[in-house]
């Protein structure tokens, strides 16, 4: 199978998505730029113009707004935020009008496919307002699709879902990811949300995680394995629907659970999945749930701190020996995701 970056298989599932269907639009700030957000809107500008590739001005509640309108008239829109974090502002529609439409007006059949993708992960030292993940927030709220593709092959193919679905969708991707090369499909396949994966199997922890964190597992388990610790990565795909049988098989499987998120522990996704580990399968647990993620606080307005700040592969490693019941000793250090990183965004 030929190989594709994380960027190259989103743009190709949304071409390939609005050659299909010409209901789908884009539309977002700067998606008709140079640069078209990472890459990911460059191809589908080129070849549909401004027409179906619309630049959007700096006003997120507004374009929520808008593409929900257009939605309920029968359009597809794939709205986009280079930066996650101002997806708050869209909170009121999406979540009051989108994720309630099919249940307040029309039933099965009254949707608004709502196709929303924004852009994490750790910046230069603008801290506060540009280093969350709010896809736990989103993920709240009963009528939203939410996903963290971590692999190219599922960047394509939740997309695909997504764009090809009735239900509201929000795809939260990190943008250390975008590099990433991968076998891909040539053909738009779609992946179900709700059905995880194994990304690496092992039988002494599991560590279940998104989006980046998958990548931070394994490379935690590769060095891992040198110590003869066995560790198994559970790649959920979606937060909701979230696929509870595979995060409880692997756990009872290997009676340990560490949770990588890039987001806070309190009310967040590594809190979800331990409340499912503790309500369906308590009897399998041999040490206590270890969460990994970031510091109870917002993030710092200091690119030093800030490095400090995010979770890492190594903090993943340290975790699985402790519930393991083992010290780190010699074990060397893993070199940081976004070692060398310069912005601006």
């Amino acid at each position: 199978m030929r190989k594709l970056t994380y960027g190259q298989a989103i743009s190709e599932a949304t071409v390939q998505c609005m050659l299909q269907d010409d209901r789908i639009f884009v539309a977002g700030e700067g998606v008709d730029d140079v640069n078209g957000t990472f890459g990911t809107t460059k191809e589908a500008f080129a070849r549909f113009g401004a027409g179906r590739v619309i630049d959007m001005p700096n006003a997120e509640n507004a374009t929520a707004g808008f593409a929900i309108g257009a939605a309920a008239a029968g359009f597809r829109p794939l709205l986009v935020h280079i930066r996650a974090d101002f997806m708050f502002l869209a909170l009121d529609p999406l979540v009051n009008l989108a994720a309630k439409w099919r249940y307040t007006y029309g039933g099965d059949k009254g949707g608004v496919p709502v196709v929303t993708r924004g852009v994490v992960g750790r910046g230069w030292g603008q801290g506060a307002t540009h280093s969350q993940s709010p896809h736990a927030t989103f993920a709240h709220y009963p009528g939203l699709h939410v996903a963290t593709p971590a692999s190219p092959a599922d960047a394509k193919g939740l997309l695909v879902q997504a764009l090809t679905g009735d239900t509201p969708v929000v795809l939260i991707e990190n943008r250390n990811l975008y590099s990433l090369t991968g076998e891909v499909p040539t053909e738009a396949v779609p992946i179900p949300f709700g059905v995880g994966r194994i990304a690496r199997p092992g039988q002494d922890v599991t560590v279940v995680a998104a989006s980046l964190m998958v990548h931070e597992a394994e490379r935690a388990a590769e060095q891992l394995a040198l110590r003869g610790i066995s560790v198994e990565v559970v790649d959920v795909r979606s937060l909701r629907p979230l696929d509870d049988d595979i995060i409880c098989s692997s756990v009872a499987k290997t009676g340990r659970l560490v949770v990588a998120d890039t987001s806070w522990s309190r009310y967040g996704f590594a809190a979800e999945v331990a409340a499912v580990v503790a309500e369906n399968v308590p009897q399998a647990l041999l040490a206590p749930v270890r969460r990994i993620t970031l510091p109870d606080s917002p993030a710092p307005v200091s690119q030093p701190l800030e490095e400090a700040y995010h979770p890492s592969a190594d903090a993943i490693a340290d975790a699985c020996l402790a519930v393991c019941g083992e010290a780190r000793g010699d074990l060397p250090g893993l070199v940081d995701v976004a070692a060398g990183f310069q912005g601006p965004f």
